[in-house]
């Protein structure tokens, strides 16, 4: 009886050691959860060191308050090799800019129109309270919605505010534009340019319009402006 309970003890210890160990790491409907080792703070990212499969992971998310040895989830990124930060002047060999972290597992949310979709899956954009007139020689971000087929291939000119802002991704700035106007929900006009500008900028973008670009790992865009260029 005594050898049966020392066999039942470390079956037991076995069991609970492998729950723990495969808790911290484990995915559960596409939900991650992981455990912080390190955060490095930038004006524009927190990075944040974990153990993903045995193996040190980077992670990068817009910056926020990160606490080292609190437990996080994610689910959706966008995994970049080699990518360089100039703020830390570090290189990456591998890092995964997340959408969005959370303190608690993230609720399922009902699927956005392709619209709202922006960086790293499917994220939607809040609508801001703007209002910014047409540009001379330019179309407002409805009209582009409504005629993208008309547009794709072609320079055009918008105008609107930046509502955020992600610098040096996949080598170029993504910048969100909104003026107000909405055609079907979508309102939201993705530019990526080289230019750096500051969310609430008043600006007027020329550039060149690309519908359905697919750059995998859930960056999915049924229209975007490519080689965004500020015009006076």
């Amino acid at each position: 009886m005594r050898q049966i309970a020392i066999v039942i003890f470390i079956l037991l210890l076995s069991m609970s050691c492998k729950n723990s160990s495969t808790e911290i790491n484990s995915e559960t409907d596409g939900v991650y959860k992981i455990v912080v080792e390190e955060v490095l703070q930038t004006s524009q990212y927190t990075y944040i060191r974990t153990t993903l499969d045995k193996k040190e992971q980077w992670l990068a998310t817009s910056s926020r308050v990160i606490e080292t040895g609190s437990t996080y989830y994610y689910k959706d990124g966008l995994l970049m090799t080699n990518f360089k930060s100039q703020e830390l002047d570090r290189t990456f060999d591998e890092i995964l800019f997340l959408n969005d972290i959370f303190t608690t597992p993230p609720v399922a949310k009902e699927e956005p129109t392709m619209g709202q979709i922006g960086h790293a899956g499917t994220v939607s954009t809040e609508k801001h309270e703007v209002s910014v007139p047409v540009a001379e020689g330019g179309i407002s971000i409805a009209e582009l919605y409504e005629n993208k087929d008309s547009y794709t291939g072609k320079k055009v000119k918008v105008s609107g505010e930046v509502v955020k802002f992600n610098p040096e991704i996949m080598g170029v700035n993504w910048i969100h534009l909104q003026d107000g106007t909405d055609f079907q929900g979508q309102f939201d006009l993705t530019v990526t340019s080289d230019q750096v500008v500051a969310i609430g900028d008043i600006v007027t973008f020329e550039g060149v319009i690309a519908v359905d670009k697919d750059f995998g790992y859930g960056y999915f865009y049924n229209l975007l402006m490519e080689e965004g260029a500020i015009v006076k």
